[in-house]
């Protein structure tokens, strides 16, 4: 039981305490599996609309035996090794969630289940490791795109176009504008309700003075 509430919490706040917190609601404290349907459905969405695009074009002739194995191999190969290695070191090892000890694999609304390659790090990313975030991330949902429009179907193209413009509204305002990983540099959390939170979680608040963050 103690094991299953130090989960639940990623800060200093008892867990009989979070309904009085300030930032109670206003951030994804607790690990809530609404959140990652939220997270995901848009993103299971394009992947699968994207599957079917290449399942179309291997049909039509557009994309061969070679190229299909090439496209599958690499994307998949580039997803093991952006989530469970470079995103887990530059993103995920910043972020409270990954604090616990204990568990061997991070329990996030976002990354739930990947193994905890790297020690925690509570201080905010630095400016290279944002830099690869949106490199890797741009790979991770650009690929597809690349692929779909050099293979010449345009109408796929644009359907998943959409569908990732979707995904990154959806992720903006349902998942970003909650999130505790505050340093990365798609969130978009109120400063006001970063400092809440930094009141709560001293150890975070001590990393992030010592980078030179001040409170309001």
């Amino acid at each position: 039981m103690k094991k299953e509430i130090q989960r639940q919490n990623i800060c200093n706040v008892e867990a009989n305490g979070c309904q009085q917190c300030s930032v109670n609601g206003k951030l994804m404290c607790k690990f809530d599996i609404k959140d990652t349907i939220y997270f995901i459905i848009p993103v299971l969405s394009a992947w699968i609309f994207w599957v079917a695009g290449l399942i179309n074009g291997f049909i039509s002739g557009r994309i061969n035996t070679v190229q299909m194995i090439f496209i599958f191999s690499g994307y998949i190969g580039f997803l093991i090794f952006f989530f469970q290695i470079w995103e887990n070191k530059t993103l995920c090892s910043h972020c409270p969630y990954y604090a616990f000890e204990d568990d061997k694999s991070v329990k996030c609304y976002a990354n739930y289940g990947i193994y905890k390659a790297w020690k925690y790090n509570p201080a905010p990313m630095n400016l290279s490791e944002k830099i690869q975030f949106i490199i890797g991330i741009s790979i991770f949902a650009g690929f597809p795109l690349v692929i779909l429009f050099f293979a010449g179907m345009y109408i796929y193209f644009g359907i998943l176009l959409v569908l990732s413009v979707i995904w990154l509204v959806s992720m903006h305002f349902l998942s970003c504008s909650k999130c505790p990983n505050f340093s990365c540099p798609l969130n978009n959390v109120p400063k006001n309700i970063v400092d809440d939170y930094l009141r709560h979680n001293t150890i975070m608040r001590k990393a992030w003075e010592e980078q030179g963050y001040i409170l309001d």
